[in-house]
């Protein structure tokens, strides 16, 4: 039995290897898709790699030779669903390198040659520490904002209310409807059912998720923070030399000495944060390490009073 299972695997990464390279990214594609979204259709692969209905069935009918026990068709769904069995072949779905791609909507990631630098300049990422969830919760959470379903899961939250004391033990039943990227972590943005109003759910927290056959009843754009976008007024910080306040309004091309940008509301906060800025009333903050400060605070208090406390 283990020579006949060897013997799979050996001519499974024999038809791997063999795979051209475009072939290779569409197969990637439609695991990653079955695993994260937890069905792929021939319709997601025509559109996002712009075939025919045709050549994209021969794609999955290509991907269930050398995978037969990955994939099962769903009539309910039209679709391939993973199986309880399902592996990965070819794509990396860490969460490290999934959420980046779906957050840059990359069909692919790497190259035939990793070492090879493609576009022949190195890129070096800062060493920040992994937030992140293992990929069968990530899974769960993505799978539940595509199809629109509720989610249960055991959340650790820190609570203002009781001295930043560490909450254990919370279940929640949340409707996910977006993945937020603050830079530093990620969030899931989504309606919770035990206070009535939309809130983020910081991904790393999560030490368990099951989507639940049950559809979301809220809807984004019940989410008015969400809905609403935000016009942030800055400018360099007034203790300032001359000099470092025109180099920061030509690094953020400000007009008329005020950056401005465009955010959604319930976002304000993270990028007030991102981008190290003075939140104090009387620019009280080191100003070298807080270069910037806000113009229109009253107009955009409202939508990040907690960062202002």
């Amino acid at each position: 039995m283990d020579n006949d299972k060897n013997k799979d695997k050996n001519s499974q990464a024999q038809a791997i290897g063999r795979l051209k390279w475009a072939n290779r990214q569409r197969l990637q594609y439609i695991e990653i898709m079955a695993f994260y979204t937890g069905v792929v259709t021939r319709s997601d692969v025509a559109k996002t790699f712009g075939l025919s209905d045709a050549a994209a069935t021969k794609d999955l009918n290509l991907y269930n030779q050398i995978a037969p026990d990955n994939l099962i068709y769903r009539h309910t769904v039209f679709g391939f669903v993973p199986s309880e069995h399902f592996e990965a072949i070819i794509a990396d779905l860490s969460p490290n390198t999934a959420l980046p791609m779906i957050a840059n909507n990359l069909t692919i990631v790497g190259g035939a040659e990793p070492q090879h630098l493609v576009y022949g300049i190195p890129v070096e990422p800062l060493p920040l520490p992994t937030r992140l969830p293992n990929k069968e919760i990530l899974a769960q959470i993505i799978r539940a904002t595509r199809q629109h379903k509720k989610l249960h899961l055991n959340y650790l939250s820190l609570s203002d209310r009781h001295d930043d004391e560490l909450k254990t033990d919370n279940t929640r039943i949340i409707e996910p409807h977006a993945l937020v990227n603050t830079g530093l972590r990620w969030h899931i943005r989504a309606y919770n059912a035990e206070t009535f109003d939309f809130r983020d759910f910081v991904l790393s927290r999560i030490s368990d998720a099951a989507i639940l056959e049950i559809g979301a009843e809220s809807s984004p754009e019940f989410d008015d923070n969400w809905v609403e976008r935000v016009n942030l007024k800055l400018k360099p910080h007034p203790k300032l030399n001359e000099r470092k306040r025109q180099s920061l309004l030509l690094d953020y091309d400000a007009t008329d000495g005020v950056i401005e940008l465009q955010v959604r509301g319930a976002l304000l906060a993270y990028l007030l944060q991102r981008l190290s800025v003075d939140t104090t009333e009387d620019f009280s903050m080191n100003p070298n390490a807080y270069q910037l400060v806000i113009v229109n605070r009253d107009e955009i208090e409202p939508f990040a009073e907690w960062i202002f406390n």
